[in-house]
């Protein structure tokens, strides 16, 4: 435990892949809390390939912001911070070329428009090298690296004589060490699974070709085969699948972390201490962990939670949905679980976000050929235009001064325009403001979400 400047308590939670809370002993923290006399304890979690000094400075940044806007207002009693860490992915940057100011697409279209995700600029080995740290198991690091090796290989071999049937092998190959890394996807997830038609599938021939064209890395409309050179679209297609295959590790690994590791965590506090008010807090893929941990809590009676805070998130803007409306004609995987908080549930959603708004649904963009793949938005991501088909829904700004009272109230969903805060695209071409969310106005969000509780 450490502390903050104005000495309140700050814990750092370490959880592996599986879900397991590494550091520091679970007992130890319980007693540390209630010790301390948190009243309000605010949980955030880190997202989108998030280094642990990344994560570091990010708490460092937002914890006495939080703490500043939460000071005297009524309901809120005394503060303590959790910064999560968990092993995120990280996909290394790209030159991407950036959507126009008015020409972002909306987060279900699948339109094929001129953008560039500038996945061709990196070697099979640079991905390799990149995203090799997020996996503890040598024999998943050794196939990464594996997978690294053939996509360069490939690229050799473009323009040679060597023939379409060894191109197709090697193309195999790449394909049947990507598909070992794919994790099973949970029961009922639909709405968040849409890119394992791309991993998935039995012809990468195509299905590679397909996603050079999606991201970027072949022209628009040039995808079909036996237009020019299928191979060299095709390997390039392969490096944008690991892009793929990077965001449903993330997906799948914060969902196995929130509902295995941290849901149960805040259950057993719970249980040790009912009067603490626990404030979850997650941006991109932290946004998913956070959420998923409310299925993690057996009941509603049995949850500290008391207001539930997205910021940018990574994953679908149908998980809380009801059936009704619902593209997939079933609730989302989140629906039942909406009682484990006892206060607002609120999100940010910004069209300068590209990473979720642009290139986030693109990860799904073979699944558009599914029958069911019909209704807009049908792959779009929370952090783009927030919650959908959930009751009671209500719309707020997020002006730039940050100065407002957002009215929240227990039980009710919130979707927070924040396009005039979250919006520094400066020398993020690919994720655009994904993570711009440093500011003070976001830290008043969270308190005023925090103050709201039943």
């Amino acid at each position: 435990m450490t502390r903050l400047t104005t000495n309140e308590p700050v814990w750092d939670l370490r959880f592996d892949e599986k879900g397991r809370l590494t550091a520091p002993a679970e007992a130890a923290f319980l007693d540390q809390v209630i010790a301390e006399g948190v009243e309000d304890l605010f949980m955030f979690s880190h997202g989108w390939g998030t280094s642990e000094n990344m994560a570091g400075e990010l708490y460092d940044d937002m914890f006495p912001r939080i703490r500043e806007a939460a000071t005297g207002l009524t309901g809120i009693g005394n503060l303590g911070f959790v910064g999560v860490y968990w092993p995120s992915l990280w996909f290394p940057p790209t030159p991407a070329t950036p959507p126009s100011a008015a020409g972002a697409p909306q987060s279900g279209s699948r339109a094929v428009v001129d953008l560039d995700a500038g996945t061709t600029a990196l070697t099979g080995r640079e991905i390799a090298d990149s995203l090799m740290p997020g996996f503890a198991d040598p024999a998943q690091q050794k196939t990464v690296r594996e997978i690294g090796r053939l996509i360069d290989e490939g690229e050799e071999a473009v323009g040679s004589l060597t023939s379409d049937a060894q191109k197709e092998e090697r193309l195999r190959q790449i394909h049947q060490r990507l598909k070992s890394l794919v994790p099973p996807a949970p029961q009922g997830e639909f709405e968040d699974s849409g890119e394992t038609a791309l991993l998935l599938t039995a012809d990468p021939k195509r299905g590679y070709q397909a996603a050079a064209e999606a991201f970027g890395s072949a022209p628009p409309g040039s995808a079909t085969q036996g237009i020019g050179d299928w191979f060299s679209r095709a390997v390039n297609g392969a490096k944008d699948a690991m892009r793929v295959l990077s965001y449903t590790i993330m997906k799948a690994r914060a969902g196995d972390i929130g509902r295995g590791g941290l849901g149960p965590l805040l259950e057993t506090l719970h249980g040790r201490s009912p009067s603490v008010r626990v404030h979850l807090m997650g941006h991109s893929f932290g946004a998913r962990l956070v959420s998923f941990a409310l299925s993690g809590i057996s009941a509603r009676e049995k949850s500290p939670v008391a207001s539930l805070l997205l910021l940018q998130g990574a994953f679908s803007h149908w998980s809380f949905a009801h059936a009704q409306d619902n593209p997939f004609g079933s609730a989302g995987a989140l629906n039942a679980f909406v009682d484990r908080v006892h206060g607002p549930l609120v999100a940010t959603f910004s069209v300068h976000d590209w990473a979720v708004g642009v290139w986030y649904p693109r990860a799904s963009f073979l699944a558009g050929q599914d029958s069911q793949a019909q209704a807009a938005g049908r792959w779009g991501g929370m952090g783009f235009d927030g919650y959908q088909a959930v009751k009671p829904l209500e719309d707020r700004l997020m002006p730039a001064d940050g100065h407002t009272d957002y009215g929240f109230v227990p039980g009710t969903f919130y979707r927070v325009n924040a396009a005039r805060v979250i919006n520094d695209v400066e020398g993020q071409p690919f994720a655009g403001a994904h993570s711009d969310i440093r500011k003070g106005p976001v830290a008043g969000l969270a308190a005023e979400a925090a103050a709201a509780h039943a």
